[in-house]
Order: C-alpha cells, then sequence, then structure tokens
C-alpha cells in the first residue's frame, strides 16, 4: 500500500498559502511525496524559484500578495481555474507589522468566500492565540495602520475556523496550532518537531481517519485541545464575520 492510500484514502488536490518555505513547504512536500496533487501558493514572480522543485514534481504554482486585496481576489480565480480543490491549508502567515491582520485574518478570510467550496480547510493558528484579545474594537483591516498583536490574529482565525465549521456542515474545518517550530519564521532555535510541525495540516487535508473527518477542532500534534474560550463563542464569531465582510466588500455564503 502506499502512502497515498494508507490513512488517505483516495488522491486529493490541495491548496496551500505561503508554500515558499516554512511548513507550507514542507507540508506541500511531504504531499507530492504521498501522490496527491497539490497547488503551491508564492507572493511574487520573483518568487517563483522558492518552489521550482516543488513544480518540477508536478506541483501547480499560484502567485498573489496576501497583504493587497485585489491580488487575494486574483489567486483566489487562478485556484478555481484549476478546479475544485479536496483541502485548503491556509498557511501563510506574518508576525508583525502593518499587514499582519491582512495576511493572518482578511486573506483567508476572503480565499475562504470565494474560492469554490472544498470538502476540507484547515487554518494554521498558534498556542500564542490564547493570549489574544477577544475584542474588534479599533482593528485596521486595510493594512493602512499597524493595529492588533499576533495572538490577537491567531485567536481571530480561529475563531474564523470554528465559524466555518458552524455554518458549512459540509465542509470540514479545523484550526492547527504547529508548534513553535525552526522555520525562519519560528527561528532556528526553536524547541518543537518540525516534521509534527506539519503533520497535523496533511492529515487533516487528506486522511480518512475517523478522527480526521470531525470539523470544528483546535488541533495540536493530531490531538484535539481546548482553545480559547471566545473561539466558540458564536456571538464572536458573527461580530467578526461581519467586521471582515464590511472591510472586503464580500460575505461568506
Amino acid at each position: 500500500m502506499s502512502n497515498a492510500q494508507h490513512g488517505a484514502g483516495r488522491k486529493a488536490r490541495v491548496f496551500i498559502t505561503g508554500s515558499a518555505d516554512g511548513l507550507g513547504h514542507a507540508a506541500a512536500t511531504t504531499l507530492l511525496a504521498q501522490g496527491h496533487d497539490v497547488v503551491v501558493h508564492v507572493r511574487s514572480q520573483a518568487r517563483l524559484s522558492a518552489v521550482k522543485g516543488l513544480v518540477d514534481e508536478g506541483a501547480v504554482a499560484t502567485i498573489g500578495e496576501l497583504s493587497d486585496l485585489a491580488q487575494i481576489r486574483d489567486l483566489a480565480r487562478q485556484v478555481n481555474a484549476i478546479g475544485p480543490m479536496d483541502a485548503v491549508i491556509h498557511n501563510a502567515g506574518v508576525l508583525s507589522g502593518a499587514q499582519l491582520l491582512v495576511v493572518n485574518v482578511v486573506a483567508p478570510y476572503l480565499l475562504t468566500a470565494l474560492i469554490r467550496r472544498p470538502r476540507r480547510l484547515i487554518y494554521l493558528s498558534s498556542g500564542m492565540h490564547r493570549g489574544g484579545h477577544a475584542s474588534l474594537e479599533g482593528m485596521d483591516w486595510s493594512g493602512r495602520a499597524s493595529t492588533g498583536s499576533y495572538s490577537d490574529s491567531k485567536l481571530f482565525v480561529t475563531a474564523l475556523a470554528a465559524a466555518v465549521a458552524r455554518l458549512w456542515p459540509d465542509v470540514l474545518s479545523n484550526a492547527v496550532d504547529p508548534g513553535w517550530v525552526p522555520t525562519r519564521m519560528g527561528g532556528a532555535g526553536a524547541p518543537g518537531n518540525l516534521r509534527l510541525g506539519h503533520l497535523t495540516q496533511e492529515w487533516l487535508a487528506t486522511s480518512d481517519d475517523a478522527q480526521a473527518l470531525t470539523s470544528g477542532g483546535y488541533w495540536h500534534h493530531q490531538r484535539r485541545e481546548p482553545p480559547h474560550a471566545a473561539v466558540n463563542d458564536t456571538r464572536f464569531q458573527d461580530q467578526l464575520l461581519a467586521e471582515l465582510a464590511r472591510a472586503t466588500g464580500t460575505g461568506l455564503a
């Protein structure tokens, strides 16, 4: 039995944002090796060289700067033109700066709204989401001003994953804490296990294990954990969705 079959059922087509390096690149490499169809993403033409090895192995590349709403919309168009996805892994993220909320929250929201609905959605969270503030007051979703912390952004995207699980019962939507792992973002001295850092995303995207076929979870190394209380607060979820719909001019169907 090949890796693609073992616990994975059939061949899946998976789109991964932020696949130029780190966990996104690692997940793409593993899924390709398991025989899945992979659609990778880089932020600019200049970054295509970072995924050349993946494209040579059969991956399809897409391009779009996730801090720019017009480019996010165009990226969704590129993905839809390839065909329906079985899973989307919202992996891309930044640690700080004015673009923080756009890249970490607005982009996954808008791509969720615009990409043809897949069977599975996986959103990259962080254990740091537990330090986030469940307040949307004064947040600038445009990227013009620096508002909100990294922890806030990860709380918001984890709540987004839970909201999608509630509103779209036909889709498996989950959030993943990959741990503090030695990537460019995590730093060379990070104590976490890099393989475990991308294993859960791949498993949730492709496996037919009973556990992987559940929705609305917050996962760390293939185990469900309780997230920040606000994540499953439907009032907070609805406020967040309303804010994101207002900021983008696009509602979640």
